[in-house]
């Protein structure tokens, strides 16, 4: 393994990113979100990233140059078209639109159209929890996952985000992957040559497979097997229908230079939380969350993230020696 400063992996991506054909503010917003995953143990959403954004920037299935259009609809609802560029400038535009949206009114959405691979989902609302506001965030992608019964993948991992404020507190976040595990994870182990445990994917013959590249060409299983196979269908309408973007089985990969940009959506909810509580939002989530905490072994989701942020912020972060290589290699050096 090879450890690097999170200023030093956000240098090296930004500089990659800028070599293949990205304007160099975008390359800032997506290197700062592959860094904030990789600091959080995010890793299927951080370095391991890299050269497959790279390699669709340079042949332009992402478009490395394009700038979000926000079109507001109300005073509490917007649609954004990322315009078949990187999700992450789309996504911060939404984010500042909710932030001020929501000093109007106690509910706001935005739907975002024509994106991309989307990274931690809890990212795109832990900033407006920060704010006082709940949020939530959806997302669609690839085929990945197949009905329940099917054996043909038609839907993405679909990953949720949820964030709630809490009084003095960072807030109660939870992230997580519609499938068994997130499928960068299984990139992960693909690009240092691990297999996987059984249970967390099929081949594309449907059978069970420990072989990550196997995997990567098959489907994932969803978590909750049948009832969570109907969540990842909710996410995919929200995500997808709603923002009338690519379903799953009509977007092309994440991680695969060729084909088509993947057209993928998102959607983010925020809710000022007071009106609807009286003011008695925070009281009444702290005496749930001391009721959790109350119980031996129970642990609030999420806060694992706080002490790898601080561990990474310190000691930097340590990459595969093949993946760090790798980076160097794109990065010209």
């Amino acid at each position: 393994m090879k450890t690097v400063s999170l200023e030093e992996l956000r240098s090296l991506i930004a500089g990659i990113l800028e070599r293949h054909d990205t304007a160099p503010h975008v390359a800032e917003v997506v290197a700062r979100a592959l860094v904030a995953a990789e600091a959080d143990g995010q890793k299927g959403h951080g370095a391991s990233r890299v050269p497959s954004y790279a390699g669709q920037a340079a042949s332009g299935k992402v478009d490395g140059h394009a700038e979000p259009k926000l079109q507001v609809l109300s005073g509490s609802a917007a649609v954004v078209d990322a315009h078949q560029g990187f999700a992450y400038p789309a996504l911060t535009l939404a984010q500042d639109w909710l932030r001020e949206a929501l000093k109007a009114s106690p509910v706001a959405a935005v739907s975002i159209r024509n994106s991309h691979h989307s990274g931690v989902a809890a990212h795109h609302v832990e900033a407006l929890a920060e704010d006082g506001f709940l949020a939530l965030s959806l997302g669609n992608g690839p085929q990945a996952i197949a009905p329940w019964g099917g054996n043909k993948g038609l839907f993405g991992t679909n990953p949720l985000g949820f964030a709630a404020p809490r009084d003095g507190r960072p807030p109660l976040v939870i992230d997580m992957s519609l499938s068994k595990v997130a499928r960068g994870k299984i990139n992960v182990a693909a690009q240092a040559g691990e297999s996987i445990p059984e249970g967390w994917a099929f081949d594309a013959s449907g059978a069970p497979t420990t072989d990550p590249q196997a995997a990567m060409d098959g489907t994932m299983a969803p978590m909750g097997d049948a009832k969570g196979a109907q969540l990842v269908l909710m996410v995919e309408i929200m995500a997808a229908a709603l923002s009338a973007s690519c379903f799953g089985y009509e977007a092309s990969s994440f991680f695969k230079a060729d084909g088509p940009a993947p057209r993928v959506g998102q959607f983010l909810l925020g809710v000022d939380p007071g009106p609807f509580s009286g003011g008695l939002f925070g009281a009444r989530l702290e005496d749930l969350i001391g009721e959790i905490e109350g119980q031996p072994g129970a642990r609030l989701p999420g806060m694992k993230r706080l002490a790898a942020r601080e561990a990474a912020e310190r000691d930097g972060v340590a990459l595969p020696e093949a993946l760090h290589a790798e980076l160097l290699v794109l990065s010209g050096r």
